[in-house]
């Protein structure tokens, strides 16, 4: 294969991609489906045939409704849900600020959940400490980062688990409402970072109803009942959905 070829290659690719979640009453009805398929139990069509490309480098908004089907479309890319039908393809290293607080020992402390996290992203010792280093500069908890994370506000927790992700050297980076958290200055300082990002060809997936779709993506896909209604420039996208970032 050439290098031109390989450089064509995209980074993300949905192919026909549908995702059903099945809708229990109660946690008995969800163990008795362990057994036994029950025609009864309701179906939940999150994603309906959705196909895209995604090339290196680009920064992208993924918009919709609540219920529109964009959480499910990026736990796919990282790995969390798979698909009912058809394929996805994801190359590179992804960080993902979903949930950022998710996955902390409470008991740990700060610079010790920052290197347990790299160890589950199978990052080496060196690249670890560098990143650690890194990570706790964003943060700036002060001493707090070698105490345990129980005793941090909550305020504290968004701000080591941004720092720990927006530095583990992603290929590809998923933002999902992260920065409707944290004070003006540290958004801000967040901004700044996943500018830098982009800046360094990281390819960049944004959810967000606010006008900061504008300052980071120049591409829109715009989502509505598990369906692509929507997929182009991030300006166009304005001019015929206003809403988006109202």
């Amino acid at each position: 294969m050439s290098d031109n070829t390989a450089a064509e290659k995209p980074i993300i690719a949905f192919d026909n991609v549908s995702k059903v979640y099945t809708l229990y009453r109660n946690s008995r009805e969800q163990f008795s489906a362990l057994f036994y398929q029950s025609k009864k139990l309701k179906k939940h069509l999150a994603l309906d045939g959705v196909s895209f490309q995604i090339m290196k480098g680009e920064s992208v908004a993924i918009v919709g409704r609540n219920g529109a089907g964009k959480s499910t479309l990026l736990k796919m890319i990282t790995g969390v849900a798979f698909p009912t039908g058809g394929d996805i393809y994801v190359n590179g290293r992804v960080s993902a600020l979903l949930e950022l607080t998710a996955g902390f020992s409470a008991d740990m402390t700060g610079r010790e959940n920052i290197r347990f996290k790299c160890y589950v992203l199978g990052l080496k010792d060196a690249e670890i400490k560098e990143i650690e280093k890194r990570a706790i500069e964003f943060a700036d908890l002060g001493e707090y980062i070698d105490q345990p994370v129980r005793t941090y506000s909550s305020g504290m927790r968004v701000r080591l688990g941004f720092a720990i992700n927006i530095n583990t050297n992603p290929d590809i980076l998923v933002i999902d409402e992260a920065l409707s958290v944290g004070d003006s200055a540290f958004k801000k300082k967040c901004k700044d970072r996943i500018n830098e990002l982009i800046a360094r060809n990281v390819t960049v997936l944004y959810v967000s109803h606010s006008k900061d779709i504008q300052d980071f993506c120049q591409r829109c896909i715009y989502l509505q009942k598990g369906k692509v209604i929507f997929d182009g420039s991030m300006q166009e996208a304005i001019r015929k959905y206003p809403e988006l970032v109202n």
